[in-house]
This record gives structure tokens, sequence and C-alpha cells, in this order.
């Protein structure tokens, strides 16, 4: 018999984005058997979920519960479907092909894992990598240099496009609604190791999802970058949820590229104001403090 599949997806005011992914799911080779969508957006995208040809069961959020929360909605309402997997999608991210979700799943056999993530491209430019990679020790974009490696075990960038079998759900967790936003995906990353599952990027097929370029500030050439976000809502969450996830895992390397990188790279553009913002959310990170509504920090 087919393996059975739902997806999980999440959407806040981006109702042409919506109509894409649908669109997609629905061409998809490999059938979907529903599709959780969360909305807490301000522009309900109910009509476009009704009339789509995926099997959309559309789920009203009066809460903006953040991507984090979002997912782990989105997420239990696939897996009350009776789903053997889970396909996690942000609404402004599509499958690039017909055959992405077959792809997965055959990976996902030949390998005997239960979590398995596509390559994600920029929409723009089907080439270049919307996140980087490391390869040899050098961070890279360019799309024929990662996929030319087949499979990337152990790292991958959740969850657009993450294929996750149920029952690792049970086993590791949803998503930390604390964290709302931006450090969500990377502690669902680091509990998956903690738990010992097997997973990895299958550099073969991809996702299509807006790159964070813009984010990314080199500090020592290639050696040391650092990630600042364009707002202040999400450069508040990164930085808060950096700190946290350094403190509960014990991320030593990450702590010392970000006591390193992010002084260097505001006090090089003589940026007090920013550096102080930095400190004060990544502290409260480390301290285990400021958590809670988004209205608490003035958002």
């Amino acid at each position: 018999m087919q393996e059975t599949v739902a997806v999980a997806a999440v959407t806040f005011d981006r109702p042409d984005d919506v109509q894409t992914l649908l669109e997609a799911l629905s061409r998809q080779d490999h059938s979907i058997a529903s599709v959780a969508l969360v909305d807490s957006g301000t522009q309900d995208v109910a009509a476009l979920a009704a009339g789509s040809d995926a099997p959309v069961n559309y789920i009203r959020s009066a809460t903006n519960l953040g991507g984090a929360g979002g997912f782990s909605l989105a997420i239990l309402s696939a897996m009350a479907s009776g789903a053997e997997w889970i396909w996690i999608m942000d609404d402004d991210a599509h499958p690039e092909d017909t055959g992405v979700l077959s792809s997965l799943l055959a990976a996902a056999r030949s390998r005997n894992l239960d979590v398995v993530v596509p390559l994600i491209v920029a929409p723009t430019d089907s080439s270049r990598l919307s996140f980087p990679f490391r390869v040899e020790g050098r961070t890279t974009h360019d799309r024929a240099q990662v996929e030319k490696l087949g499979f990337i075990p152990g790292t991958a960038q959740f969850f657009n496009g993450a294929l996750i079998r149920s029952d690792v759900f049970f086993r590791v967790g949803l998503p930390d609604l604390r964290l709302f936003i931006r450090g969500d995906e990377t502690d669902f990353m680091l509990r998956l190791r903690r738990a010992g599952i097997a997973f990895g990027t299958v550099t073969t097929v991809a996702l299509s999802h807006p790159p964070g370029w813009a984010e990314v500030q080199q500090v020592l050439g290639d050696r040391l970058h650092v990630l600042v976000p364009e707002t202040e809502f999400k450069r508040f969450y990164f930085f808060r949820n950096r700190g946290h996830l350094t403190r509960r895992y014990l991320r030593g390397r990450s702590l010392v590229a970000d006591v390193v990188g992010y002084p260097v790279y505001y006090l090089r553009r003589g940026d007090v104001r920013g550096l102080t913002s930095w400190a004060r959310a990544y502290l409260a990170g480390v301290r285990g403090r400021s958590f809670g509504p988004p209205s608490d920090f003035g958002f």
C-alpha cells in the first residue's frame, strides 16, 4: 500500500503564496491525504482553501501562535488524520517539481530514515541556495556544489519541506511554542540529535523559498559570519532564542562565534545601540528570561 502523507502548513497574510503552495501540493505524483492549513493572519484564506484541488483542512487561529505554535497545531492536526508521514510547509514555500515528495519517500526508505529534508533554493534563481551549507569548511550558496553530494547526514534546514514520520513527534515532541519564531527549527534539529534519530538533507530535490541572503553578514571573511534579521521583531526573537539554545544545549562553538562575531559586527559599524539590543536579548535567552506573548515585548 502507498504510504500516507499529510501536510502541516502555516500561513500569515500571504494568500497569493498559499495559492501557489496548494497548487504545487495538488500536483505531486505521490498523493497527499490531507493538508492541515493553520491560518493566523488577518487576511482570511478560507475561500482559497475551500476551492483548492488539494484536500485542505482549514484551521483558523484567532491568536498569532508564531511559526512554532502554528506548526505545532498543524502537525497535531495532520497526525490526527492517521497519516504515517507529516510533510511540513511554510506558506511562502512550495515543491520545485511534481516528484519532490516521492523522491523524499524513496530516500527515506533506501536509507532507513524517519526524517528527510530537501534543499531550499531561491525562487528568483534556482541555482542558488536560499540558505548556505558548509562544504569542505567553506560556506556556499551554490546549488551544484551541494547537489553533487547526494545526501548530507545530520544536517538539515527545518522546517520547510521536512518529511517526518509521525512517530518521531512522540519521541522528541512538537516545535517549542515559547520560541515563537526564529529558533524553533534549530531546537527541533538538536532534539533529533539528542534522541539519536538519524536525518539529513536529500540534495537531489528542492523546495523553493525566499532566500535569507540579506541577513548574512561577513565578519572574518568566509571563516565567520553572523545572521542579522532585517526587522527589530525578528532580531529580538532570533537573538533571544539563540542565547536560550546555546545555554540549553551547551553549544560552546555557537557561544564563541556569537560573543566574537556580533560585537565585531556592530562595533565596526559604530552601532552601539544595535550591540546593546543584541546583548540584552541574547543574555535574556541565556538566563531563560523574556518568554511570553509578543505583546509583553512591545510587538
